[in-house]
This record gives structure tokens, sequence and C-alpha cells, in this order.
């Protein structure tokens, strides 16, 4: 679970404190989000659904997700933030990090296509979670470039990596092949620098 414990609270990165019991809430709605993918697909996933999945009352899972595309957000940004630090530098391991973003949920086709779907979403809470998604890659990108990272390299990566997702969201290609191909691209880049 992302956060830290602090006395009987635990703080979430996109929400305000919550208690044990609020936190534990949300990562059965979350957990349930991705069951309930797995099976009804984005189309047929409701919040109502995952609340029951959850064991929770849809009122309570409202409480803390506005809408599915918040949920599914959510879902990925727990993954993201659950990565372990990126230790060593240098232009294999920006390509390592790109790799490992990528197959975040690349062995779950409904929840990658629905996480590309939910993260386009222009919702308040979904624009936030995509901001700290941004923020977290792009800090990673630089932990592994290392100090001095060239700004354009940097957004180029970005680029390259949000094209990817779309590219793979669209359907031109499957999730697991665009890390490979994320990562040829990182190479490309890379080595004309």
């Amino acid at each position: 679970m992302s956060g830290h414990v602090s006395g009987e609270l635990t703080t979430e990165p996109t929400r305000r404190r919550l208690t044990e019991r609020q936190a534990d809430t949300v990562r059965r709605l979350t957990d349930a989000a991705v069951e309930e993918v797995r099976e009804a697909g984005y189309e047929g996933l409701t919040v109502r659904n995952v609340a029951k999945r959850a064991g929770v009352a849809p009122a309570t899972a409202y409480t803390y997700f506005a809408s599915k595309n918040h949920l599914i957000t959510e879902v990925f940004w727990r993954r993201l933030s659950a990565l372990a630090p990126v230790e060593g530098t240098g232009k294999a391991k920006a390509v390592e990090v790109l790799r490992e973003i990528a197959l975040l949920v690349s062995d779950e086709p409904e929840l990658a296509g629905a996480c590309t779907t939910a993260m386009l979403g222009t919702d308040p809470d979904v624009r936030e979670l995509r901001v700290r998604i941004g923020v977290a890659i792009r800090e990673r990108l630089e932990a592994a470039l290392g100090s001095g990272a060239d700004p354009k390299v940097l957004g180029a990566l970005e680029l390259a990596y949000a094209g990817a997702l779309v590219h793979a969201g669209m359907g031109y290609t499957s999730y697991a092949r665009m890390a490979d191909r994320l990562a040829e691209m990182a190479e490309l880049i890379l080595n004309n620098t």
C-alpha cells in the first residue's frame, strides 16, 4: 500500500489522511476493481459493482472514488507507487525504467486498456492523479539518467511512453509488445544524445 503509517492514520498520496480502516476500504475497492475489470471489461465496470464485490456500500465507494475512471487510475497509481526505488544510473537503466512502467499492467490486457482509457478522463480526481503519475514517471527517469539529465531527453522519453500507451490503447499493438517497442524507442533517443 502506498503512504506511510503514522500513529493511527495512513497518508494516501491522492486524498486526505485516512484511518487504517478507511485505507483498508480503499484497498478492498481497488482490488475489487481489478477483479471486476477482468470479468466485465472496462465498459461493464461500474463503481456500484466494484462496491458490491468489495463488500462496501455504493455510497461509501463514491466517498473515495468519484468515477470509474478515478478508481482505475488509482489502481495504476498504486502499482506505480509500489515500484522499488530506482538504483543505478545510465542509458540502460533509463530503458529498464521505461520497460518496468510499461509492464505494470501488460499481463492483464483488460486492465491495461482500462487504465489507458481511464487516465484520459477529464474529471478533477483523474487529472490530479494523472499529474502525480507524470511526476512519478519523470522522477524515475531522472533518477535513472542521473544528475544533469537533459530536459529535452526526459521530455522525449516521456512522450515516447505516452505515445506507446496510446498506441497500445488504440489496439495497434499489445501491451506486452508495447514494452519492447518502448525500449527500442528509448534506445534510439538515448543513443542519439
